[in-house]
């Protein structure tokens, strides 16, 4: 029997999979609920159907499906893209929303070759995600154990020593301050007792990390720029993945949400502040990057200082500089973006740059 080629829209549930399966002209052939699991996708789509494309809403789940449809040993071997949810709401011509109509909707798409497409990261990025997100909510735990602690010694209207608060002399006081109340006290304990653990944990996550990017080259890269950390380079190499995914400098600045905000309007020309958009984590150490980079590069530092003698102020001077290192990073590193490798797992098949540096090939 001939191949028929068709178009596959699936709305995602962790529970079950609306799929909807669409012909070259439009007409529905199937739109029905089934399992969450490949063989119930490809049994609800039928034989002797051709897949020419089998879009899925990106959401959390999406990437690990659309992976398992592409592969060609365990799965159907579909041609499967992720689309971006936030647009394809606004495509929508009805206010009501469905699983039915969501998945005819996506099939639509693919027919029509209009799909605002995600990109799939690999499972070796979306397992570095997790880490650099479980990380950062960790700190986020840690800061918050943080301000309750001081937030009892605020309340008691109780003195800090001289020096630095979370030394070794200041966690010294803390502990045996005389003038803190018994309930006080109790909180002051339960909240370092919860302090060391949350490090404990985050020594961990960042042990893991340095593991799984010991010999991802993207990463070596960034290392070895004066003002870049770890935690930065970690967080780049996992929100960004391959920096080769991008057609220019420009388009990776404006990914990390370091670009100029336009507004605007008839005669009217000026800028708002930086874009809306992008990954508030990769934002942040984007940013901090720049504080850093002012700092140490002569480079930055005399561009701060052009800037300031303008009467730029200091968040539109570190917005410019984190600008412009992006757009001057992508072209040093783009050939060296092959995907994130875990450790003890690259091939012996390598390419060898300009510079003689080894990228391993997965």
């Amino acid at each position: 029997m001939e191949n028929i080629p068709v178009f596959v829209g699936l709305d995602y549930h962790s529970a079950s999979v609306q799929v909807c399966v669409v012909d070259q002209q439009g007409r529905m052939l199937v739109n029905k609920r089934c399992g969450n699991s490949v063989f119930e996708i490809t049994q609800a789509v039928g034989r002797g159907r051709e897949v020419r494309s089998a879009i899925v809403e990106s959401c959390c789940g999406a990437a690990d499906l659309a992976e398992a449809l592409i592969d060609p040993v365990k799965g159907p071997a579909w041609p499967v893209s992720l689309a971006h949810a936030g647009y394809v709401s606004r495509m929508k011509s009805n206010p009501d929303k469905s699983d039915y109509s969501d998945a005819r909707l996506l099939a639509e798409l693919g027919r029509a070759g209009l799909v605002p497409k995600v990109w799939l990261p690999s499972r070796a990025i979306r397992g570095l995600r997790k880490l650099v997100r479980t990380r950062a909510a960790l700190v986020d735990q840690a800061r918050a154990t943080k301000t309750r602690t001081l937030g009892v010694l605020r309340q008691e209207r109780i003195s800090e020593p001289g020096c630095g608060r979370w030394s070794k002399r200041w966690m010294e006081w803390i502990k045996d301050e005389r003038t803190v109340s018994e309930e006080g006290k109790f909180v002051i304990h339960l909240q370092l007792g919860m302090l060391a653990y949350l490090r404990e944990q985050i020594a961990l996550i960042e042990k893991k990390m340095a593991e799984t990017t010991r010999e991802d080259v993207a990463v070596q890269m960034l290392l070895g720029i004066k003002g870049i950390g770890v935690v930065t380079a970690w967080t780049m190499r996992a929100m960004i993945g391959r920096f080769d995914r991008f057609t220019s400098g420009k388009h990776l600045a404006r990914f990390c949400a370091v670009t100029p905000r336009n507004a605007s309007s008839g005669q009217r020309v000026a800028d708002s502040g930086m874009i809306r958009a992008g990954d508030p984590l990769l934002k942040t150490v984007v940013i901090e990057a720049a504080q850093r980079l002012r700092r140490y590069e002569p480079r930055w530092r005399a561009l701060s200082d052009a800037m300031a003698s303008r009467g730029k102020p200091t968040s539109v001077i570190v917005g410019a500089i984190a600008n412009r290192w992006l757009r001057g990073l992508f072209h040093q590193i783009k050939h060296l973006s092959a995907d994130l490798v875990p450790a003890g797992r690259i091939t012996q098949e390598k390419t060898y740059t300009d510079n003689g540096m080894a990228t391993a090939v997965a």
